[in-house]
């Protein structure tokens, strides 16, 4: 399957020019070096891919340019960058169940007895995108449910988040899960009444079923890698940072690279120091196969998530007085890792969801900047909930937000739940983070919500969603700019990952990374931008993707 792919993106792919190429005609869009929106109407890059003039209407042609393409009038962008996505997850979500779309417990049954039934010869049925408050249902499902409809074999699917995960009774069997299997550190059995797990195990509780799982093959992941790079690439994504990649992650993007497969660019992030080391070894890995990959540092988790009350509060939940949801590393092994990171220059990204987490990873930065100077780039993944007291340390160490607009809208209203009005002053709080002085990054955290770009941005500016819901936003108050969110997704968010300088932005210098749009998302409503078409996708000078190929 994979030569097959690949045969496909080779026929995909034009074959590079071997002069300067002029692009004219075109409704340009990019942010310049002083993060300031600027347009033009033609755009020169050399043999190898790099932009190198910027002109504006009237502007003479510069010499030396042998090839020229005509844009047709069109709008050109530059290659969005999506700065949270897991990108097997992408890839292994579209080649397994795909649950996000089921709106209710009876429909998502259905759903997996149809796909067990499709897939009679796989040994587990494996898939994700389940969320029980979309379904309206109160609790989590339950094993006994999923016996119901398949018994022959073990299934094993994860909520929509990843920090949750439902199995039916013989996944939980072969896994030898019972109820004298305690909960781990970090982790939660949901049980019943007389302490028998029900099937849905939480954060770090997920591994005592998922590692009974057999492992994807290679050529598995090499399949899964270029759906994920197809689909990014339909959405007009050119670059990614990959949260959490695995050391077979890395090997997969290597064996991409190597025979010039590697469509997009990705800036990963170490699922662990132990993948860290062996990867980068006494620091951050080259930029390879040019500017397409990049091993920055370490991705860590602090806390769960609100969906599956294992973010970390400072408060109970409103909704489940009982916990504060689960930390999942001690404020001293947090630091610890960290500084390992930084001791050789590795960017560390902390998931952090819940006030608490938060807080922590915040005063952790604080300490660890007295030790360590310089150009660090603190990333904080998610940043969902943050005490109104600690948003203005965002602006002490210039840290990252890296954070998905789309989360605002599919949590808002359990964030209410969750939480109680009272508690929502820092939540999901982008134009605060730039007032006091933080970054902004915006990404999708796909494969847990979709790698859609144009719809990130939409509710950036609205604070709605897609049924512009609720009217006037919510929490209208936080919303950005359009600019403030063009750059989340291009400029500021290759700045996160050490990538400026190298692409994210149309000037000279920088890699030759464009797309061609339908409208401008400028001067276009929140609806409109969701319906952006993308035309043409180009990486590096060369044309990877067109709908009409």
């Amino acid at each position: 399957m994979f030569r097959t792919l690949l045969a496909a993106s080779a026929a995909l792919i034009a074959t590079p020019a071997l002069a300067d190429t002029l692009v004219y005609n075109v409704d340009g869009i990019t942010i310049d070096e002083n993060g300031e929106v600027k347009r033009f109407t033609q755009l020169v890059f050399d043999d190898d891919g790099v932009i190198t003039h910027t002109l504006e209407r009237g502007e003479a042609r510069p010499e030396g340019v042998e090839f020229a393409i005509d844009g047709a009038g069109q709008v050109m962008l530059p290659g969005m960058i999506d700065a949270h996505v897991h990108v097997m997850g992408i890839g292994f979500g579209a080649l397994t169940l795909d649950l996000s779309e089921t709106n209710s417990l009876e429909e998502a049954l259905a759903k997996i007895a149809a796909f067990a039934e499709e897939n009679a010869g796989r040994p587990w049925i494996l898939g994700r995108g389940w969320n029980q408050e979309k379904w309206g249902l109160g609790r989590f499902p339950t094993a006994a449910e999923l016996d119901a409809i398949v018994s022959d074999r073990p299934v094993w699917l994860q909520r929509v988040d990843g920090h949750a995960a439902w199995a039916n009774s013989l996944a939980m069997e072969q896994a030898g899960v019972t109820a004298q299997t305690a909960d781990p550190s970090g982790g939660r059995i949901i049980r019943d009444a007389n302490g028998n797990p029900t099937g849905v195990f939480v954060d770090n509780a997920e591994a005592l079923v998922a590692d009974t799982i057999p492992p994807p093959r290679p050529e598995d992941r090499d399949a899964a890698l270029m759906m994920a790079q197809e689909r990014l690439l339909a959405n007009g994504i050119t670059a990614v940072a990959d949260m959490g990649s695995t050391i077979e992650d890395w090997q997969t993007f290597r064996r991409a690279g190597d025979v010039g497969a590697l469509r997009i660019r990705i800036m990963s992030y170490a699922n662990s120091l132990e993948t860290m080391e062996l990867i980068g070894g006494t620091g951050p890995t080259p930029w390879l196969y040019e500017d397409r990959l990049r091993l920055n540092g370490i991705k860590l988790y602090l806390d769960g998530a609100l969906g599956s009350r294992g973010a970390n509060l400072k408060e109970p939940y409103e909704d489940e007085p009982n916990t504060h949801g689960l930390p999942l590393l001690t404020p001293a092994q947090l630091r610890n890792r960290m500084s390992r990171a930084a001791l050789d220059n590795f960017q560390t990204a902390v998931h952090a969801i819940g006030d608490a987490a938060n807080s922590e990873v915040l005063l952790a930065i604080e300490e660890l900047s007295e030790t360590y100077a310089g150009d660090r780039r603190w990333r904080i993944e998610h940043a969902q909930i943050v005490d109104v007291d600690d948003l203005a340390r965002f602006g002490d160490h210039g840290v990252i937000a890296s954070m998905q607009p789309l989360h605002q809208t599919s949590d808002m209203f359990m964030a209410e739940a969750r939480l109680g009005e009272d508690r929502l002053g820092g939540a999901y709080a982008w134009r605060s983070v730039l007032e006091v002085g933080g970054k902004l990054a915006f990404g999708s955290d796909a494969p847990v919500e979709p790698a859609d770009v144009f719809a990130g941005v939409a509710v950036a500016i609205s604070r709605t969603d897609a049924n512009g819901r609720p009217f006037g936003g919510w929490r209208a108050q936080e919303a950005v700019s359009r600019e403030q969110a063009f750059a989340a997704f291009t400029a500021d968010a290759a700045f996160a990952g050490f990538a400026d300088g190298r692409f994210g932005r149309l000037i000279p210098g920088e890699r030759a990374d464009f797309l061609f749009v339908d409208r401008d998302p400028l001067l276009a409503s929140p609806s409109e931008i969701r319906e952006t078409e993308i035309r043409e996708v180009w990486v590096g000078g060369t044309r990877v993707y067109a709908p009409r190929d």
